[in-house]
């Protein structure tokens, strides 16, 4: 059989089976004085064991492996991986469609896609406005999500929502989007964000040791205009004195 014959015969391509001659699980058959190959009988049938345990999902090193043991002990070790691992899948989109039932049951998605449901609810109840640092802190809240978000955290501030004063809060950081790092307004303004975070936020974040968070501060405080920035060091600041047991509340 020439490569053409012995791929239509398995169902593979010719590509396919230039490619196990590269990766050693097909040895080289013999060719021709032209110097086209010859396949014979058994060549097919390693090449049928090939497909087969490709279609299960072994990776194309995971089948030399198990080629290389005639006796198919590995094969039976590397076939109880397999199914481990195809578990763990199973229930990592059990996850999925339970996350996204969920999202379907609370209506219409926010605007920033999916989130976990918790925050889907705290983004969905957040009062309407143009402020930028409003925007800002949205963009916040589905980063901290993506990265490792707590249901705390949100449960937490969802009370925020309801809170006649927040959007005046926004409003004081938009104005400070052109003004100086020594501007008068940015002592009073930190103190009133501060006294406005949950203490089970700040608990929870002052916990917080992921690698995954380290720098996530810095990062988003560099999209920040300066006196806004060094209002959000100063809340820092503030929380870091309750955390000590130094500050109110």
């Amino acid at each position: 059989m020439r490569i053409g014959e012995i791929a239509a015969l398995v169902g593979v391509t010719s590509r396919a089976v230039r490619h196990y001659h590269h990766m050693g699980l097909l040895p080289e058959p013999e060719r021709l004085a032209n110097g086209y190959r010859v396949y014979s009988v058994r060549d097919a049938v390693l090449l049928a064991r090939i497909r087969r345990l490709s279609e299960l999902g072994l990776s194309l090193d995971e089948v030399r492996d198990v080629l290389a043991d005639d006796a198919g002990r590995e094969l039976a070790e590397v076939l109880g991986e397999l199914d481990a691992d195809l578990a763990r899948q199973e229930e990592e989109i059990r996850v999925r469609r339970r996350r996204l039932a969920e999202l379907m049951e609370e209506g219409t998605l926010p605007p920033e896609g999916p989130v976990s449901p918790t925050l889907a609810r705290l983004l969905r109840d957040m009062p309407e406005t143009t402020s930028v640092m409003a925007a800002k802190d949205r963009e916040l809240l589905t980063l901290l999500d993506t990265v490792g978000g707590d249901e705390i955290i949100y449960d937490a501030l969802h009370p925020l929502t309801h809170d006649p004063d927040l959007l005046g809060l926004y409003d004081r950081l938009d104005e400070l989007a052109g003004a100086a790092t020594d501007d008068p307004r940015i002592g009073p303004l930190a103190a009133a964000l501060a006294a406005v975070i949950p203490d089970e936020v700040l608990a929870k974040l002052s916990r917080t040791d992921s690698p995954a968070l380290e720098g996530f501060g810095a990062a988003f405080l560099a999209d920040f205009a300066p006196a806004q920035a060094e209002v959000a060091r100063q809340v820092m600041e503030e929380l870091a004195k309750r955390t000590d047991g130094e500050g109110p509340r």
